[in-house]
């Protein structure tokens, strides 16, 4: 039995055709030809099996046999705001694995002690797609844009809101625990927040419980940035099982 071929492809329903670089990869290093069956998924929620109809150099357009839409593989939605790290191969490295495991949305904070201010998100999307064709996810995240971090947590985000600090003289709650004891509920946001290498500010961890943020702990370690961005989406995850 051939090993099914997966392929992102945005508004699959409406299109007839593959985007120029998913058709390259199908073409030239898959060499699918005209007739082969592939899966597209539009990351939203469908698969579709297809048909292989025009198999050009750069072109590859498809017939589409079969809707596949998918059940939701985890209950809420998981918001990942998180301080991006002055190394951005460690953020990449974060974005897919976190993406492989199960998140809804990056959101990127620009905070007092961020070491990096900038953040283009054009190769986080890029990773973000090749995750969700690798572990098959039928959604695929949302990669949003860096913001300050005042602007964001007075924003009004609906649901439940953690921000996870290293400060040992606040009060904080263990993530697990809390997400354990207070079980997720289909269609529940849920946003945690990840400081930067130099954690948030005394005073950002009094402006976020201002505004509806619950102060949490990962655990008793000190982690890096994007070890403790990968902890938080694996505690999300192994709190509904």
């Amino acid at each position: 039995m051939k090993e099914k071929r997966f392929f992102y492809v945005p508004d699959a329903a409406s299109q007839t055709e593959m985007p120029e670089e998913e058709a390259m990869h199908a073409l030239r290093v898959l060499r699918l030809k005209s007739g082969d069956e592939m899966f597209l998924m539009d990351g939203v929620g469908n698969y579709y099996r297809a048909e292989v109809e025009l198999a050009a150099t750069r072109r590859c357009t498809y017939k589409l046999l079969e809707t596949m839409p998918q059940a939701p593989q985890w209950k809420g939605k998981l918001h990942l705001a998180i301080a991006p790290t002055k190394l951005m191969d460690r953020m990449e490295w974060m974005v897919e694995k976190a993406t492989e495991i199960g998140v809804n949305a990056f959101d990127f904070l620009n905070c007092k002690q961020s070491e990096r201010k900038v953040l283009r998100t054009v190769r986080l999307d890029k990773i973000v797609t090749a995750a969700v064709k690798q572990s098959r996810k039928a959604w695929k995240p949302v990669v949003g844009q860096m913001t300050p971090f005042k602007q964001y947590v007075s924003t009004g985000i609906p649901g439940r809101k953690y921000i996870c600090h290293c400060i040992e003289d606040m009060p904080r709650k263990d993530l697990f625990y809390e997400l354990r004891d207070n079980p997720i509920q289909p269609d529940e946001d849920i946003t945690i927040m990840i400081g930067p290498e130099g954690d948030f500010t005394p005073e950002e961890v009094a402006l976020a419980v201002s505004a509806g943020f619950v102060p949490a702990t990962l655990g008793e370690s000190r982690l890096r940035t994007e070890t403790a961005g990968l902890v938080a989406v694996d505690i999300f995850q192994l709190a509904q099982k």
